[in-house]
């Protein structure tokens, strides 16, 4: 009896101590690669935030050349540092989930081990078997206590490998999301590029130039607003049906536009909507709206309405609704935040149509550039919806 009770404890040893070795061993110089890896982590926070400061101060100067130049390469080189500490986020967390599948394993092997042993141990150590065995009664109590104590540490040793697993999974799902943000990244970085050599181009690095380009979009802006408030010069032309001819876009570079489009607007009431929550999927369209046609950094084209478009396919697509990539991107963005209604060009007509039966009105108005934008409006029968096509001739 003596025997198996030095066994049943030799046992119990055994098994807390491998189980404190799976815990505690072979990950040393991994943790010192890991430590290393926060410590750039650190750094590279550090020096975005430096970045985060100097592009806020240089987007509150003034407006020049050399200051939107100078936003471009402090905001391609805070999205440079962005990649990096998602590299090293990646980098990081692919160790971690290493060590933790070694863990894992080790865990697994260890809890399956210990689920052999103490069976032979519950068998053996049965407490009424215990009880008539053991030489005495403090004997078989001590037994008893060493056997679910162990029967403890292996309900411990399950709980810690559920969580291992649960982490697991998590820390994969957080690498794929990393991965994700990453491409955006990359995407994002190619766009400020092509951004900043789209600027040097148009203005070949002259202020001048530039500033003629600002005072454009300005002018621009400020006609758009007055039109869509009532400020505009209008008569009224009368009743249109849905798909009649209403103006033509102008062929070319016209008042405060630099090439040829129509800029739409809806307007509910006193607020702007977004077009494509009216006009019609399914045209076929081509987006230019990012740095270059089909980059495929540009607004989204996602409409989903019931209207027909105002123009005729194919869809030139050069600017969206809301925050676009040239508000994001190009001097436009220090003169409005936010794009009231979407850039489209036909490549097939000049025609611009009625999306909706209403009563027509042509319109102009006289911004601060000294040109007079033109445009016309429909208001619609069935609602309190106002459409405008600027940019246009009639």
């Amino acid at each position: 009896m003596t025997r198996k009770i030095t066994l049943l404890l030799f046992i119990f040893f055994f098994a807390v101590f491998y189980s404190q070795q799976v815990s505690n061993t072979g990950f040393n110089g991994k943790v010192l690669l890991a430590q290393s890896e926060e410590e750039k982590l650190t750094k590279l926070k550090n020096d975005i935030e430096q970045y985060e400061k100097e592009l806020a101060r240089l987007t509150s100067a003034a407006s020049t050349l050399q200051n939107q130049i100078a936003q471009f390469d402090t905001q391609i080189k805070l999205t440079q540092l962005k990649i990096a500490q998602t590299e090293e986020q990646i980098n990081l967390l692919g160790g971690r989930i290493d060590r933790l599948g070694e863990s894992l394993t080790s865990l697994t092997t260890a809890f399956n081990e210990r689920a052999v042993q103490t069976y032979k141990m519950a068998i053996l150590g049965q407490p009424l078997y215990l009880l008539v065995t053991a030489p005495n009664l403090n004997q078989a109590v001590s037994s008893y206590h060493y056997l679910k104590r162990i029967q403890n540490d292996d309900m411990d040793l399950l709980n810690r490998l559920q969580n291992a697993q649960d982490l697991y999974k998590t820390q994969k799902t957080d690498q794929e999301k990393l991965q994700a943000d990453l491409e955006k990244q990359r995407a994002n970085l190619a766009s400020q590029k092509n951004a900043k050599a789209s600027l040097l181009t148009q203005t070949k690095n002259d202020e001048k130039k530039y500033q003629q380009l600002l005072a454009s979009a300005k002018s621009e802006f400020e006609a758009i607003q007055a039109i869509i408030s009532g400020r505009g010069e209008e008569e009224k032309v009368g009743p249109v049906s849905a798909g009649a001819r209403i103006a033509s876009i102008i062929d070319g570079p016209s008042c405060n536009s630099s090439g040829r489009h129509t800029h739409f607007i809806v307007k509910d009431g006193a607020n702007v909507q977004n077009p494509f929550s009216y006009l019609k999927p399914g045209i076929d369209f081509e987006n230019c709206s990012g740095s270059s046609c089909g980059s495929g950094d540009g607004d989204s084209f996602n409409p989903g309405g019931s209207w027909d478009w105002p123009i005729n396919a194919k869809v030139k697509f050069t600017q969206g609704y809301g925050s676009t990539w040239a508000v994001r991107n190009t001097w436009v963005g220090r003169v409005y935040s936010s794009h009231n209604g979407i850039d489209v060009d036909s490549a097939s007509s000049t025609d611009i149509k009625a999306v909706k039966t209403g009563t027509l009105y042509r319109g102009s108005y006289s911004g601060s550039g000294g040109c007079r934008l033109r445009y016309v409006r429909v208001d619609h029968d069935d609602s309190e919806i106002e459409t405008y096509y600027l940019h246009v001739n009639y």
